[in-house]
This record gives structure tokens, C-alpha cells and sequence, in this order.
């Protein structure tokens, strides 16, 4: 099964010139500041929407659209020269994806993010919904200057799976094949949605072939499924410290993860605590020590595996390129991360 992998990541062998962080470290240049004026407002609500935009953070996704958008510009012969609305898609991510964790918070009652107090906790509720709505009005707007009504539809979509996402969230499936599907759907349309169609939608600037656009779309798709799902596993052996956010948070939010899912197979007794949603005396710390004596850690890393060497599969379509080589390089530490 890694015969594909280990062939595609011996061609990484530089690792400074493939690093992904590094390679894209140009571009991403005051990323954060060319946000914030996006983001201009009276006094507070400013100071609300530029709380997440400290520059601290390692802009994954922003560097994953930067990196596929010079990949294909060098697969289309555009020698891989980034296009400012290209650029434009990996700021209006970056703002799509703190929009939706400003709202998660508010919804999860969530006191720290990335280490830090959340803006609910800060500001209160009400404000932060305010923020959240205010920073995708205006990734809306700079969307809308893109002037391309193709890419305005697909990161449209975004949004969309979003909300589907947090709605499947509320629920869960009485059958477990049921119940895995719906994990991954859901997983997809809050996590994934947002990567692979930012992928697509710099596809889609610089070529017009559906096949390169469903390249970059099932990159994104696949390497965003598996980020998820290395999140889920690092519930369960991260430290707080290391996360940002309190471990077993999921669980404590009423959520069967991919561990969870899986340990169920092995431990039955799992199904009752799965549909009360860990709800009754001691239901989180019985599923936390059922998910540590199996193997739902393994399998759902597993899983995780086989979602890169699909990402992997798609991407070494393009031509060659110091980019495409970064992104390949990703899957690995996508699969090896530690918060």
C-alpha cells in the first residue's frame, strides 16, 4: 500500500526546498496584515476580528492554496508565477476558516483557542457571533472582486457545508455503518469542504480543464479528511498543552470520533454511551480508557494513511514541480503532526 507513498516522498528529498512552511513563506508574507485591512471597522468590532489574526499561527490552509495554485500555474506552462486572486483565495480561506471556529466556540462554550481565551469568553456571545459574521461578510466582499462567477460558486459551497457539517454534528445514526458515514461526511463538510475547494477554485484561474480542477479538489479533499482525522486521534494522546484546547474535548462535547467509532467494534458497551452523547455520570472517562485499550487510535491513523496516499495519488498527476514535491511532502506532516 505505501510502495506510492515512500516512491513519492524519496522525490522530497531536499527537504529545505520542499518544505511546505518554508516554500510558501514569500507569499504568505503579511498575509495576516493584508487581512486585517480587510477586516476595517469601528474600534472593538476591529479588535474582535483581528484577535485570530495575530500572525501566530502556521496558515495551513493558506499555504496548501498557495502551493497547489503555483503547481498547477507550472502544470498549465504559467511558470508558476501566483496571481494575485490566487492569492486573494488563500486570504478568503484563511478568513472562511477563523469565521467558522469564532462561531464553533460560541456554539461549544468553548473557553480557549490556540492556546488562548476565545472571543466568547472575552467578549461574550453575542459579539462573537457579530465577529464571525462580520469576517465572512467580508471575505464574501473580497470574493466578489475575485470577478469570477465559477470560483464565487465554489467557495460558496463552502459555506454551505459548514453549516450542513455543524448540523450533522448535533446528530448521530442508530447503525453503525450509518454512523461511520455520516463521521466522514460530516468531517468532510466542516473540515475538508474548505481545503479542496480552495484548491479547485486556484485551479480553475489559471486552466480550464475540469480534470486539473478535480486534481486539485481531491488533493484538498483527501489531505483535509486526514487532518481531521490525526485531530481526532490527538484527543486522545496530546496533552493540552501541546493542542491548545483541553483533551478529550470531543467527548466531553458529546462526539464519537474516528477512535471512538472504531473502539465500538471491539467494545459494545460504547454504542449506549455513543447515542446518549457521553451524557451520563462518567460516560467520558469509561469511553476515554474503552478507546485506549483498543485499537481505535491505530485504525483511525490507519485511515488517516490511506486518505494521504490518495491525496498523493491525485496530485502527482500535475507536472512536476518544486511545489507539487511540497505538497507531497504535506501528506507526511499532515500524518505526523503534533498539534
Amino acid at each position: 500500500m505505501w510502495i506510492l507513498y515512500n516512491f513519492c516522498c524519496s522525490i522530497c528529498s531536499d527537504a529545505k526546498l520542499k518544505d511546505p512552511f518554508s516554500l510558501a513563506q514569500k507569499d504568505l508574507q503579511n498575509v495576516y496584515e493584508d487581512i486585517k485591512k480587510l477586516l476595517v471597522s469601528k474600534a472593538e468590532l476591529k479588535a474582535l476580528c483581528d484577535y485570530y489574526f495575530d500572525g501566530k499561527g502556521k496558515a495551513f490552509r493558506p499555504m496548501i492554496v498557495i502551493l497547489m495554485a503555483r503547481a498547477c500555474n507550472v502544470h498549465s506552462n504559467k511558470e508558476g508565477v501566483l496571481l494575485p486572486a490566487q492569492r486573494s483565495i488563500a486570504m478568503i480561506s484563511e478568513m472562511i476558516h477563523t469565521a467558522s471556529l469564532v462561531h464553533d466556540d460560541v456554539i461549544d462554550d468553548s473557553d480557549t483557542r490556540r492556546g488562548k481565551n476565545t472571543i466568547n469568553k472575552i467578549w461574550g456571545e453575542r459579539k462573537a457571533i457579530l465577529a464571525g459574521d462580520f469576517i465572512l461578510s467580508a471575505a464574501s466582499m473580497a470574493l466578489a472582486r475575485i470577478g469570477n462567477n465559477t470560483v464565487v460558486s465554489v467557495l460558496s459551497q463552502v459555506i454551505e457545508d459548514l453549516v450542513r457539517g455543524e448540523f450533522m454534528q448535533l446528530g448521530s445514526k442508530e447503525n453503525e455503518n450509518e454512523r461511520f458515514k455520516h463521521y466522514l461526511e460530516k468531517t468532510f463538510k466542516k473540515t475538508a469542504s474548505l481545503i479542496a475547494n480552495s484548491c479547485k477554485a486556484v485551479s480553475i484561474l489559471v486552466n480550464s480543464d475540469p480534470e486539473v480542477h478535480e486534481i486539485a479538489y481531491q488533493y484538498g479533499r483527501n489531505v483535509g479528511i486526514a487532518f481531521q482525522l490525526v485531530d481526532d486521534i490527538l484527543d486522545f494522546t496530546s496533552s493540552a498543552n501541546l493542542l491548545g484546547k483541553p483533551s478529550a474535548a470531543d467527548l466531553k462535547l458529546g462526539l464519537a470520533t474516528g477512535p471512538v467509532l472504531f473502539a465500538c467494534q471491539q467494545f459494545p458497551e460504547l454504542h449506549a454511551m455513543i447515542m446518549r452523547r457521553f451524557s451520563s455520570d462518567g460516560d467520558v472517562d469509561r469511553a476515554w480508557q474503552y478507546v485506549l485499550k483498543s485499537d481505535g487510535v491505530e485504525q483511525t491513523n490507519y485511515l488517516a494513511q490511506h486518505y494521504c496516499q490518495e491525496a498523493i495519488r491525485q496530485i502527482i498527476r500535475l507536472q512536476p514541480s518544486t511545489e507539487r514535491d511540497a505538497l507531497i511532502h504535506l501528506t507526511e506532516l499532515v500524518l505526523h503532526r503534533d498539534k
